[in-house]
């Protein structure tokens, strides 16, 4: 009773090991693994500390200071008599408070740090929608290479097929030896492309395992006769109006504008006054002997501290127009940045669309292309067709196949790349794509 059990058991075990990777479980391998992943989630860990580092400049500081002296003096007067000498030891230990009052350069320093924290958050949202798309498009490559390579090893069999078929009816003589030469060159070929496939197939194993750390198990598959959908909205308008104002390339360029001029200010202020409050506290402590004195002092002072900048070489200056010539950079960098996220989001709008009108395309003919193929077979049986035309259909067919499998890919994918470029990519994305696949 308990040998049928454990094989069970042992089988369940097998078919769960067994079982393909999906997109999702893809995804969440880069999350943990992908280097450029690991990297922006460290630098977004240290933008967040420059808010902190920003604000201490306004805020008071405070020290301590001491020293701890002692001297000896024995000296004799120009008569050589002996004199009183000296053989003191002093403890001094003040306390200092300083509170900035008016530094402009520091307050747009902490401004700045606002600032530079917001681009580290945006970068690391543009770096997890660049792994989503980094992901997708190495696991549909993935699957695109293996597809080429079924198909080029279903065309195999069926010309291998054909040149037996060729050899037989030479040796019979019911075809010429023209024939034969057709299908062992259709077969010659389609092995030089099985051995490119193969490499094709262990260069994009290779892609993925970099952005997942190990190599890459299975892959679910794309379920055949998938339907896909066509963007929300449909309005290319509306999308390429969201990738100019919510692109994060976008935002990271407006931050850093607002920061260019931001710095003008700062460097401006080298020609303002300085003010500050400061305070100490001096406690002194002299023992010893000198002519019997000893005693201790405590000091305490409070007052305004000022500072007013007159020349310096020309530096504030200078410095003001490099800023002034980085704001006009910063500018045309926001400029571009808005140019460039409306020309992916409108080309990616455009592939989604003709990826959905191809993939339409290349149902209709593949049923064409298998029709024609059985056709050929048929004729070819019966002497109205000769070889040539069956390994032509045969070849035919399974490109047809291999086209419309990269068609849905590269639809999907544009689908991922639009909502980037939109600003609006997100993890729960993968979920709907995800559903169309199917264990292998």
């Amino acid at each position: 009773m308990q040998k049928p059990l454990i094989a069970v058991l042992l089988a369940s075990a097998f078919s769960l090991n067994a079982q393909a990777a999906d997109l999702i479980q893809v995804y969440q391998q880069a999350l943990a693994n992908d280097a450029t992943y690991a990297s922006a989630r460290a630098a977004v860990a240290a933008g967040r500390e420059r808010i902190t580092q920003g604000r201490s400049d306004l805020l008071p500081t405070v020290g301590v200071s001491g020293s701890v002296m002692k001297s000896n003096d024995d000296s004799s007067s120009w008569d050589g008599v002996p004199g009183p000498g000296t053989n003191l030891r002093t403890n001094q230990i003040q306390v200092t408070l300083q509170q900035p009052l008016f530094h402009w350069d520091r307050w747009e320093t902490y401004q700045q740090s606002k600032l530079q924290q917001a681009i580290s958050e945006a970068q690391f949202a543009q770096a997890q929608q660049d792994l989503i798309t980094r992901v997708a498009q190495a696991y549909f490559d993935v699957l695109a290479a293996q597809d080429t390579l079924e198909s080029t090893r279903a065309q195999k069999v069926a010309v291998t097929e054909q040149l037996a078929s060729a050899k037989r009816n030479f040796e019979v003589g019911t075809q010429t030896i023209t024939d034969t030469h057709e299908a062992q060159a259709a077969y010659d070929l389609v092995v030089s492309q099985e051995i490119a496939a193969v490499n094709d197939l262990e260069t994009k194993k290779t892609a993925l395992q970099a952005i997942i750390g190990t190599p890459p198990s299975t892959l679910a598959t794309l379920r055949t006769g998938v339907n896909l959908t066509a963007p929300q909205p449909i309005n290319v308008d509306q999308w390429v109006s969201a990738a100019e104002n919510q692109n994060y390339a976008v935002a990271v360029a407006q931050l850093q504008l607002e920061s260019a001029k931001r710095d003008i200010s700062r460097n401006r202020a080298g020609h303002y006054p300085t003010l500050d409050l400061v305070a100490s506290s001096l406690h002194r402590d002299v023992n010893g002997q000198l002519a019997g004195m000893s005693g201790k002092t405590n000091s305490n002072s409070i007052g305004i501290q000022y500072s007013i900048p007159i020349f310096n070489g020309f530096a504030v200056t200078s410095k003001v127009r490099e800023s002034i010539a980085l704001e006009d950079k910063a500018r045309n960098d926001l400029e571009a940045n808005r140019r460039n996220a409306a020309l992916v989001a409108r080309q990616s709008f455009l592939g989604v669309n003709s990826g959905l009108a191809q993939v339409k395309a290349l149902e209709a003919a593949e049923v064409s292309s298998n029709s024609a193929l059985e056709s050929n077979k048929l004729g070819y049986q019966v002497g109205v067709r000769i070889n040539i035309d069956v390994l032509n259909a045969q070849r035919q067919l399974y490109q047809t196949r291999t086209d419309l499998a990269k068609a849905r890919y590269n639809t999907i994918l544009a689908g991922l790349k639009l909502k980037a470029a939109a600003g609006s990519l997100r993890e729960e994305d993968l979920q709907p794509i995800n559903a169309l696949l199917q264990q292998p």
